[in-house]
């Protein structure tokens, strides 16, 4: 994350579950981030692939990804408990990211969510904005580096990153990172990964120190971050615009679910 930003949000980073009758979701992992009143409006559907099919082959530009704003009907299990619960899910673009909003049992929840291809990876809290709260959805490279998507509450453009390892073995280890901001100024630093239970503990250093824990999904990890008031969600977008997620934090044994159903 960028030096900024780390100053925004201080030290502390704890993904939490939310008790029984909160929002939960399942984990995969993705792009989108909450933004305030005075966000900017939403932005058109996404821009179709650029890339052209080669001469004389019949392959075709990859698809762009599904837009997910919308409406949906959520069900879900709460992390170990395994405690269902209903809610209704608001999904709103905003440029870069995407503010998802929550009603549950008479509460409110809101957050920012980053997407990648398929994958959606997003922060929220209690209340009707996310402020504070930030995730990265990384894509794991077969060097072992990690590019990553970075969204924050109140921020429509999204931070880029990319973290080369040094040492460590499987995901764990430490890494060089360099990226650029919501407002495009540039930042190196470094990351340290270590496995805990059922995810990773992730801490940032450029120069500000900042920690996150993050799940990962094969190819994929996502990362929570903004303190212990946060928690974290992690979706698969399916071939027909359903969300199924996993949610959970440090700690937990068995990890939430939440499949989310356009209305």
């Amino acid at each position: 994350m960028s030096k900024n930003k780390r100053g925004l949000f201080g030290l502390a980073l704890v993904i939490i579950a939310i008790a029984v009758g909160g929002a939960g979701c399942e984990f995969s992992v993705g792009t989108n981030s909450g933004s305030s009143s005075n966000s900017n409006s939403n932005t058109a559907a996404n821009t179709a692939a650029a890339n052209t099919a080669p001469a004389n082959t019949a392959s075709s530009a990859p698809a762009a990804p599904k837009n997910i704003a919308g409406n949906y009907e959520a069900n879900g299990t709460n992390p170990d408990d395994g405690a269902a619960y209903k809610a209704d899910l608001t999904v709103t673009q905003r440029d870069d990211v995407y503010q998802f909003s929550w009603k549950s049992g008479g509460n409110d929840y809101d957050g920012v969510g980053v997407q990648n291809g398929n994958a959606v990876a997003v922060a929220y809290t209690t209340g009707k904005d996310g402020q504070g709260c930030g995730v990265v959805l990384y894509k794991i490279n077969a060097d072992g580096s990690l590019d990553g998507k970075v969204g924050y509450w109140g921020e429509n453009k999204m931070e880029v990153e990319k973290a080369t390892r040094k040492s460590g073995t499987d995901l764990e280890g430490e890494y060089e990172i360099s990226g650029k901001n919501p407002e495009g100024q540039e930042y190196k630093g470094n990351l340290k990964i270590k496995k805990d239970g059922l995810g990773y503990d992730f801490m940032w250093s450029a120069p500000d120190t900042l920690q996150g824990f993050g799940i990962r999904a094969g190819e994929l990890i996502a990362v929570g971050f903004g303190g212990k008031q946060c928690a974290f969600v992690g979706y698969d977008v399916q071939a027909d615009g359903t969300l199924d997620g996993s949610w959970g934090g440090r700690g937990v044994k068995k990890l939430g679910t939440e499949v989310a159903k356009k209305k």
